[in-house]
């Protein structure tokens, strides 16, 4: 299960959607995008959080995704198409998505960007 930010969010906050992303983490192997890290840092700000020790919470307790160049190339395709049936779609989203494609993923997101996608769980 690939988590998005979203779902992170949810876990963070302890809220009851953030009960079924805790279930996920205890029974089943998580990744997380590295393009995770830098919107849970910059929620983190906006919440006056402590960014660095929720990203290392996620690095200690998911796999860490990598982008690279075919992962970079989809999402970029991606976001070109998705722009044009969701409104307020978002390269983050695209390179998410994109990482989900390429691993074979399924993304868990509160995310409605997301609902009309076939490999999303919608929380």
């Amino acid at each position: 299960m690939l988590l998005d930010t979203s779902a992170w969010v949810e876990f963070f906050i302890k809220s009851e959607k953030g009960e079924i992303v805790k279930r996920y983490l205890k029974t089943e192997e998580c990744q997380t995008s590295i393009a995770t890290l830098a919107e849970i840092s910059n929620w983190a700000m906006k919440e006056n959080l402590n960014g660095k020790e929720l990203t290392d919470f996620v690095i200690m307790s998911t796999r860490l995704l990598h982008l690279n160049p075919e992962i970079s190339f989809l999402a970029g395709e991606l976001n070109f198409k998705r722009k044009k049936i969701v409104r307020n779609w978002g390269m983050i989203d695209s390179m998410i998505l994109a990482t989900g494609f390429i691993y074979g993923l399924k993304i868990l997101t509160k995310d409605s960007h997301f609902k009309d996608l076939e490999n999303v769980e919608i929380l």
